[in-house]
């Protein structure tokens, strides 16, 4: 095409554009490929920013604030980026790019459909030799040539097809139709992802919950920052109830160095068992930890932080017997307690971390393991209730805080770290939204995009003219050429080895060659 005729046709398409309606043309804009990607990166650089700076309703947002200089608490506030995601500009983006995915799939869709409902079983001399893959090859013509093509396509995975035309003879193969569908499967997952993230945010709310194990209780605490660029920020917190009663069984923090501190650093894992009691559906058992959240009739549990001040899970006790000098270990679990073979009873009443004396009575310098010690109620076999103190560190004789007690000399011998509480955050999403979005529309998306990308509609034509003694094979793939293209060359040399006679071939690289068989 010369440059006059391009430059032509050129100003003939903005000629016609220019004289479509104003609504149709605005349509035609909304429904643009290039419009949706420009939304989407618009839409990923806000969910970029939402997870950077952090939001008014996560926990610690009010130090966060703190840290933050004047200048950047004016312009984060000033944007709304301190709640990216209900801000109307966010909502909107998801919106108009819904919209977006919505008319560009009406657009297209007739086209692709015609893919699969109406094959193209038979194409032109002139159209298949526009193809990017095609071979010419000269050779004898025969009954039985068109049933031998079919078997090689088929031999190669390919639904083949043979369609009679007078002197013509078309053979037509495919692969992967439902592959042109892929489209719109995404298109389906984004718009899943869009509305359950939307009908999470809309109708539900996050909340904390603190838990030491042995509390028991049927409110979480909703946490509201209210930030106002001239007086400052502003928390609210108040009581929720819920439909039902939680108690905390158990909590244990899996360390990297057991000997080391229990700061983040030094973690592999939470875990806090809970048990609930609901009225209307009995007692259920569960286990959060850092990635498996628990989901209870529109609640999801998560693991959100802890409260760092040192404790114990698992206690190994060393008691000394006055009586004769004996040892005896024993294990004693936060909360528990355990029998010696006297009839003695042990139980566990407290932890400190750095124990110290204020005022008479004990208490924890820190919440660093720097003096630990337990604790004891301890009931004798005739029924006298005492208190017994086991440090982990060694006593001089004579302390009176570390005396015997009911006739046996306390000592902690070891113990299983763990902090005094964890914090659980509690999404509540009474619809299921974000279930809806991150299964169905996430996971949808994800495997939508694999069989969009790692297989392909691949379609193969062979032209039989018997009047010329002449096969023309093209073939068409929509994705993967680099593979296609080896796959092309299997198929076309296999059907070059069943003719006969000298044979000469033209191919789509411009060579010439001859071809002898036999």
């Amino acid at each position: 095409m010369s440059p006059e005729t391009t430059k032509t046709a050129t100003k003939t398409a903005i000629s016609l554009a220019k004289g479509k309606p104003l609504w149709e043309r605005a349509l035609d804009f909304l429904s643009s490929v290039r419009f949706g990607i420009f939304l989407l990166c618009l839409l990923v650089v806000l969910s970029f920013l939402g997870m950077v700076i952090m939001q008014k309703n996560v926990q610690g947002f009010d130090t966060y604030f703190a840290s933050l200089t004047p200048a950047e608490r004016w312009l984060f506030g000033t944007l709304g980026l301190f709640d990216v995601y209900h801000s109307w500009y966010y909502n909107f983006l998801l919106l108009i790019l819904s919209l977006n995915i919505i008319l560009a799939s009406i657009d297209r869709f007739p086209k692709a459909w015609s893919y699969i409902v109406k094959p193209k079983l038979e194409a032109t001399r002139a159209w298949l030799l526009k193809q990017r893959y095609k071979e010419i090859l000269k050779t004898v013509s025969n009954d039985s040539l068109a049933e031998a093509i079919k078997a090689i396509f088929e031999e190669n995975g390919l639904k083949a097809k043979i369609t009679e035309r007078g002197p013509r003879t078309y053979v037509f193969a495919e692969k992967g139709k439902w592959n042109r569908m892929g489209a719109y499967i995404v298109h389906l997952a984004l718009l899943i992802l869009f509305l359950g993230h939307f009908v999470s945010l809309q109708t539900g709310f996050d909340a904390d919950v603190r838990l030491i194990p042995g509390q028991t209780t049927n409110q979480i605490q909703l946490i509201e920052f209210n930030l106002d660029l001239e007086k400052g920020l502003s928390v609210e917190r108040y009581n929720v109830d819920l439909p039902f009663t939680i108690t905390c069984t158990d909590i244990e923090q899996k360390l990297i160095d057991p000997k080391g501190s229990i700061d983040i650093n030094n973690t592999i894992d939470w875990r806090t068992q809970i048990r609930i009691d609901d009225p209307e559906y009995g007692t259920t058992i569960a286990d959060i930890q850092l990635n498996k959240p628990f989901s209870y009739r529109g609640y999801r549990f998560f693991q959100a932080s802890a409260i760092t001040v040192g404790n114990a899970r698992k206690m190994t006790l060393e008691l000394t017997s006055q009586k004769d000098g004996s040892v005896t270990e024993v294990l004693l679990e936060r909360n528990g307690f355990t029998s010696l073979p006297d009839g003695t009873v042990i139980e566990y009443d407290s932890f400190y971390p750095d124990f110290v004396l204020s005022n008479g009575q004990p208490d924890t310098r820190s919440g660093e393991y720097n003096n630990p010690a337990v604790r004891l109620n301890v009931l004798t076999p005739e029924g006298e209730r005492k208190i017994a103190y086991a440090f982990f560190n060694r006593l001089p004789d004579g302390i009176p805080i570390g005396a015997p007690v009911a006739g046996y000399k306390f000592r902690l011998k070891d113990f299983e770290k763990v902090p005094l509480a964890h914090v659980l955050s509690i999404k509540y999403d009474p619809y299921h939204g974000a279930f809806i979005a991150w299964y169905f529309g996430g996971f949808g998306l994800l495997a939508s995009l694999a069989f969009v990308f790692f297989f392909s509609h691949q379609r193969f034509w062979a032209l039989i003219e018997k009047s010329k003694d002449e096969i023309i094979i093209a073939a068409d793939t929509n994705r993967n050429h680099v593979s296609f293209e080896e796959k092309f060359k299997k198929i076309a040399s296999k059907i070059k080895e069943i003719t006969k006679g000298e044979n000469y071939v033209t191919s789509d690289f411009g060579e010439k060659r001859n071809h002898f068989d036999g």
